[in-house]
């Protein structure tokens, strides 16, 4: 686990090498940006907040990138697709 510190927050972020690329995970109070690993499908079912970010490297490539995929959970908490991934963060906490 990383320690990933936006806006005086502290937020746990995740990074797991598989080779080709990486699972890039930040984790908050009440969801997690991602990487285009994570399966939205897998999300959704579950009920999980999840906002996708895609064609990232590292955390701050995540706090600025534009969020390509919502699940419902993420929306109803006012994550939208094409806000960068520190205001979806921040909806999330």
């Amino acid at each position: 686990m990383d320690k990933v510190i936006f806006n005086s927050y502290l937020f746990e972020g995740y990074t797991i090498n598989l080779g080709n690329g990486k699972l890039l995970v930040i984790k908050a109070k009440h969801g997690a940006l991602a990487c285009g690993y994570i399966n939205m499908e897998t999300a959704e079912k579950l009920g999980d907040a999840v906002a996708m970010v895609t064609g990232v490297n590292s955390y701050d490539d995540m706090l600025n990138a534009k969020v390509k995929k919502v699940s419902s959970a993420a929306d109803q908490l006012g994550v939208c697709e094409g806000m960068r991934g520190s205001e979806a963060l921040s909806h999330l906490d």
